[in-house]
């Protein structure tokens, strides 16, 4: 059985959705980041970084541990030969979109977030630099759209699950996707996908009751 330590968070979904989507079964193991959890020792063991997602497999009877969500989402994907082409242009479009995801939207939507929300202090310039710089990725994603199904082209991969891990929680970061037409359209398809529905719905469960 695949155990993924995570929380409700944009990175941690990534991780239950492919699963749902390739049908492996799995085990959520909560890690409330909210009470830092993700700094226990238990923890720190399974990935001394303290992030959230962790996947751990068995492979060839060795317990395989796996961090780093866009590092996982390909794992998974080359394990069952789902979500990801097997070569070509195509399979170079999903890394693409999988490097401009962990290097531009992730970020500019975490650090966004941050300056609004958790900053010590106001900072009032950091938080305008990383609201633009994702609002102009946004940009980007809604223009690519418009002539694409999915992020990488026409089929849904796991391109589209890294994306859909922050825009689930754009609120974090303030961010609309007012007059983003393409890309609320793309949303709204993968979210009404019954795979991504039922991780959702798991990872939602795992944060305790107010």
């Amino acid at each position: 059985m695949i155990e993924v330590h995570a929380f409700a968070t944009p990175n941690s979904v990534k991780v239950p959705i492919a699963l749902e989507e390739m049908g492996l079964a799995y085990e959520l193991k909560p890690v409330n980041v909210r009470k830092g959890e993700q700094k226990e020792p238990a923890f720190i063991a399974l990935n001394p970084n303290s992030k959230v997602p962790v996947l751990v497999d068995d492979v060839d009877r060795e317990r395989f541990i796996l961090t780093e969500s866009a590092a996982i989402l390909v794992y998974l994907a080359e394990k069952t030969g789902k979500l990801l082409p097997e070569s070509g242009a195509a399979r170079a479009r999903v890394f693409e979109q999988l490097f401009f995801h962990a290097s531009g939207l992730s970020p500019a939507f975490g650090n966004a977030g941050f300056f609004k929300r958790s900053s010590p202090e106001p900072q009032p310039i950091a938080e305008a630099r990383f609201t633009s710089e994702a609002e102009r990725v946004l940009g980007l994603l809604d223009a690519k759209l418009a002539d694409q199904a999915f992020a990488a082209g026409d089929d849904f991969t796991i391109a589209d699950i890294a994306h859909f891990g922050w825009l689930w929680r754009r609120q974090f970061p303030g961010l609309t996707l007012a007059e983003r037409p393409n890309l609320s359209r793309w949303y709204d398809d993968v979210a009404a996908r019954p795979a991504v529905q039922r991780a959702i719905a798991r990872v939602e469960a795992l944060v305790p009751a107010a």
